[in-house]
């Protein structure tokens, strides 16, 4: 078994850990800003209640309460945003799986001597191929996607 085959296997190894601990990681932020957002609602009702059932409090106080809410409705609105970069994140992810997986089968069939290669392999190769292209394809759409979010924000 030649080193470069199994450089090539050690990498790919090594890069398919790296997206699972990624999407590990992602899944656990996804779940703290679930938290998150139940406590923010949470503080948010009482915040409400406490304006609507106060009629006579002193206008400071108020002032104080909807200064609040309005933190709390900015707090979940950056929340909201980072969960959505988090999905891009994992599309990404699941695109680049999918990509290496595509590649991987496209170097057997490319790998195969060309007088052994049967017409349903080369039309395989071609399907594969397709596949592949639609996959990079959707990646660049998450990229314009990310840079256009990103571009909005500023």
């Amino acid at each position: 078994y030649p080193t470069w085959k199994r450089t090539l296997t050690r990498r790919a190894r090594e890069a398919q850990m790296k997206r699972f601990c990624k999407a590990q990681a992602i899944q656990r932020r996804l779940e703290e800003i679930e938290v998150t957002f139940r406590e923010l609602e949470q503080q948010g009702i009482k915040l409400e209640k406490l304006l609507r059932d106060e009629e006579g409090t002193l206008g400071g106080q108020k002032t104080q309460w909807m200064n609040q809410l309005l933190y709390l409705v900015q707090k979940k609105n950056s929340l909201m945003s980072e969960e959505s970069d988090l999905m891009i994140t994992v599309q990404e992810l699941k695109l680049e799986e999918q990509q290496w997986q595509l590649d991987q089968k496209l170097r057997c069939y490319m790998n195969k001597e060309e007088s052994l290669k049967t017409p349903e392999d080369y039309v395989a190769e071609q399907k594969i191929l397709s596949q592949l292209v639609d996959v990079v394809n959707k990646r660049n759409l998450l990229i314009h996607v990310q840079e256009e979010k990103r571009l909005s924000e500023l």
